[in-house]
């Protein structure tokens, strides 16, 4: 095994290489036996808003009718049948009384089917629409509007019951979150649009939600609201929120012009597999993985992403690499149980977003730290927040279980293409990043100085390889200091993106 250079000898290679480019651009390999297909854009499950599936046109045998002339009657019939009940609202606009905590509380295993032409109506008046802990509820074919849950807060199984399918409906015009999430909750061809905080917020107060299939949705236009703006900092905002979910598939989707990220798993999540989907125009990125454990990104499409947080940086003269695919203090860990050790992503299709993806590790940030914003907050390798104090934490195993590593990230076989003139911006929109802040806080931390970026930058096996380029791409390695073009990412001491191919152009 080749032996690692020294830090004094990988930052002279880096001055070095910052003179001179050392080597050309790489040029495609000739094809062979072993040449990887190259990835194929995805469509999506296309247009689900006003084409989700109708429900049946009559009831149900065996199924109790609901009836839209008459206030509150989903509500009280609910009340007065046993678990597992089938009720059918007939074609109409369904309402529940006039106080804010009118609501449906279901029974295990009841089932609500809506007729054509079905909308349940909160009215700007009723905070929620479907509540309780109930477990193995169905909704379908149901539109859902008009409801005001408070901010973090849902309005269809508000209380994250385990066992929901959620299929086919439109839920829309909503404060809060339009869907809560339990386990075991499948989430299938339903149109979560314009909703004033979440399409779907995942969680699930003092648990881990698992086995969650989110499947075949159009995802549109969700934080109306605005929250970020309103409360600057919170990370309240997107299409879909993930909090403590272990085991997620999230494939088929089309998530698009949502204000904010569209898929963000923010604080212990484990165990993803999102796959197959279409991410297009939203504001943020368009997946945000943070201090979260083991996935797998594959076969996706994403366009024209991050442009509205891309331009405020630029606007601010702030240079963090803010990114389509933004990797935050997560990595692959074999002793969290999970489909895969890493956090492998492959296969993709980005086109056109303002920059790519970006690793990235904060120094500052672990358990116990005031830095942590996931506050009251532990890893799943080290769940006693107090143990990760000094002077204990300065030595191992609490060194490394204390933080939350960017680690065993492979990034392979994708295609990166960008024009900044479509994007309307000169070169931060073209950018690979794999780096840390230099560490200062709190003043008893043991990650203090250069600690972090020597480990993400060196050592905790984060590697790009085999990877297709288009597009004036350029690369920040260890900080924001450094900004690399091909044939420098690609040499000592870095050596990224083996066996992978760039042209500036469509054209070569």
């Amino acid at each position: 095994m080749e032996a690692r250079p020294s830090r004094r000898a990988r930052r002279v290679a880096v001055l070095l290489g910052a003179l001179t480019p050392l080597l050309a651009i790489a040029c495609s390999p000739e094809p062979g036996a072993d040449a990887v297909p190259e990835p194929k854009a995805v469509t999506g499950p296309g247009p689900v808003c006003g084409n989700t599936e109708p429900g049946p046109a009559a009831a149900p045998v065996g199924a109790v009718t609901v009836d839209p002339a008459v206030v509150g009657d989903v509500a009280a019939k609910t009340e007065s049948h046993p678990p597992g009940t089938t009720f059918w609202l007939a074609p109409g606009t369904h309402r529940l009384g006039d106080g804010e905590y009118e609501q449906v509380s279901p029974k295990d295993g009841d089932t609500y089917l809506g007729a054509p032409g079905a909308v349940f109506d909160g009215r700007g008046v009723n905070r929620y629409a479907l509540t309780g802990e109930a477990e193995d509820v169905t909704i379908r074919h149901l539109t859902v509007r008009g409801f005001v849950a408070p901010p973090n807060e849902g309005v269809v199984n508000h209380d994250s019951g385990d066992g929901w399918v959620i299929e086919h409906n439109t839920i829309k015009d909503n404060a809060g979150a339009g869907l809560m999430a339990g386990a075991r909750q499948q989430v299938r061809g339903n149109c979560l649009k314009d909703n004033g905080q979440y399409g779907m917020n995942a969680y699930q107060a003092g648990n881990t939600i698992t086995g969650l299939v989110v499947e075949g949705n159009e995802i549109v236009g969700n934080n109306t609201d605005d929250w970020e703006a309103r409360s600057p900092g919170c990370g309240c905002t997107g299409g879909i929120k993930f909090w403590a979910v272990d085991g997620a598939d999230i494939r088929d989707n089309w998530v698009h012009d949502n204000r904010g990220t569209a898929l963000w798993a923010d604080t212990n999540n484990n165990d993803f597999l999102i796959e197959g989907n279409l991410i297009e125009d939203n504001d943020g990125s368009a997946i945000f993985y943070e201090t979260s454990y083991n996935a797998v990104i594959r076969d996706n499409t994403i366009r024209r992403n991050n442009w509205v947080q891309g331009k405020d940086f630029a606007d601010r003269a702030d240079n963090f690499p803010v990114a389509t695919i933004y990797i935050s203090e997560s990595g692959g860990e074999p002793r969290v149980p999970a489909r895969t050790e890493k956090i492998d992503i492959h296969g993709n299709v980005l086109e056109d977003n303002w920059s790519g993806i970006t690793l990235w590790e904060n120094a500052d940030r672990f358990c116990n730290s005031p830095a942590n914003t996931s506050s009251g907050t532990c890893t799943l390798l080290v769940p006693e927040q107090q143990r990760c104090s000094d002077p204990g934490i300065a030595a191992k195993p609490l060194y490394d279980d204390c933080r939350w590593k960017t680690q065993r990230v492979d990034i392979h076989d994708n295609r990166f293409a960008v024009d900044p003139g479509t994007v309307g911006c000169t070169t931060t929109c073209a950018r690979m990043a794999l780096l840390s802040n230099y560490g200062t806080y709190p003043d008893w931390s043991p990650y203090q100085r250069d600690a972090v970026q020597e480990a993400i930058t060196f050592e905790q096996d984060n590697t790009w390889h085999d990877n297709t380029y288009t597009g004036p791409w350029t690369f920040m390695p260890y900080d924001t200091s450094r900004i690399l073009d091909p044939s420098q990412w690609q040499v000592g001491p870095y050596r990224q993106d083996a066996g992978s191919t760039f042209a500036r152009t469509a054209g070569g």
